[in-house]
């Protein structure tokens, strides 16, 4: 997820981020044109977002584990290919802090994250783990009050309230539909909310280290960082990989798995696609749209992703919003939109006198 501004901590909140480059020179003011493109582009990222959500109900034969490995070694090789043409100069600044915070981040902000993430939508559906996972701007605020700047709690009270009550509907819908699902326990469907919850806290945790990391160092690029934090992940994927086939080859490979529905093509097919088109060209495209939207605008456009992977969900399951799903998810989107436009409320001369910093890094 990328943040607009590595020079404001609390402003990660309002955006993804993949690739801060604190060191990035100052842009000229958004036009109308750049802006529409913007849009375009950071909606385009959202969809492409989205699509991870709906990867463990296409591959319900594998676990969460085989998926974050695959996923992550199909992404670590993508990143390899990035890095190729200055991988030695590149490899050769690397010192132990950068080792540690690369680890660190690789194991909170994708290995893990994914599986977790993955075992919410098996375990609770597509649509409730998206909305968890969709509250990181609130969770990535909270995070961050301590940092120089941030946003007193108190004045995101009313937000933080509709976010509540949206979570409380969704969570309210899960269980009473649960009951009478004979596919899912509400044991199932609980442990599948607590999934997505550590997914995000998971996820706002990375977020706000990798912030802060890229202000205190800047000897890398934020595109650098990025294929590095991506050749890590696919390091660890394929060590979990190697240990998983050791100990468990034959529930992976073995005539069980084979008889269970895997279909190994389909399986490394859709990891390509999400390691290409998730973890790469979305990156690409919320790197050009957050260089050309106001901050608070780019806070809004993050909600494209949770709404794309519900439109898929939904798509998927050939079936419309139930009434306490379309409130939760009205009342999720009202609830981060009005954060954001605290947030713009809160620091107008701010905005005004650092254009870069609160608008198109």
């Amino acid at each position: 997820m990328r943040g607009p501004t590595a020079g404001k901590p609390h402003a990660v909140c309002l955006a993804k981020t993949f690739d801060m480059n604190p060191s990035a020179p100052p842009r000229s003011p958004v036009t109308t044109g750049a802006m529409t493109l913007g849009v375009l582009c950071g909606l385009l990222a959202g969809a492409f977002w989205g699509l991870v959500f709906l990867a463990p109900t296409l591959l319900p034969a594998f676990s969460p584990w085989e998926l974050s490995v695959g996923r992550y070694v199909c992404y670590g090789l993508i990143a390899l290919v990035f890095l190729a043409p200055t991988l030695r100069s590149t490899l050769a600044r690397i010192d132990r802090h950068d080792l540690a915070a690369m680890v660190r981040q690789a194991l909170a902000g994708n290995i893990v994250y994914y599986v977790l993430l993955a075992y919410g939508v098996q375990l609770a559906g597509i649509a409730p783990t998206s909305l968890i996972i969709g509250l990181l701007p609130l969770v990535v605020t909270f995070m961050g009050r301590a940092d120089h700047g941030a946003m007193p709690i108190k004045t995101l009270a009313w937000p933080l309230l509709t976010v509540a009550l949206g979570i409380a509907f969704i969570n309210i819908d899960l269980f009473l539909h649960s009951a009478s699902d004979p596919g899912r326990s509400t044991v199932q469907s609980a442990i599948g909310v607590v999934c997505a919850t550590v997914a995000l806290l998971c996820w706002s945790w990375y977020t706000v280290d990798n912030t802060r990391y890229l202000q205190r160092h800047n000897k890398f690029t934020g595109g650098q960082w990025s294929a590095l934090y991506g050749l890590a992940s696919g390091v660890i994927a394929l060590v979990i990989g190697a240990v998983g086939l050791a100990l468990f080859g034959d529930r992976i490979t073995g005539e069980a798995a084979q008889a269970s529905g895997r279909d190994w093509t389909l399986f490394w097919l859709v990891n390509a696609g999400l390691a290409l088109g998730a973890s790469m060209i979305g990156n690409q495209l919320w790197n050009i749209a957050s260089r050309r939207v106001p901050v608070t605008l780019s806070g809004q456009l993050i909600i494209s992703e949770t709404l794309f992977a519900l439109l898929y969900g939904f798509v998927y399951g050939q079936q419309w919003p139930r009434l306490l799903e379309g409130l939760a998810i009205a009342l999720l989107v009202v609830g981060v939109a009005w954060a954001v436009r605290r947030h713009a409320v809160a620091r107008p001369a701010e905005a005004a006198k650092v254009p870069l910093e609160g608008a198109h890094q």
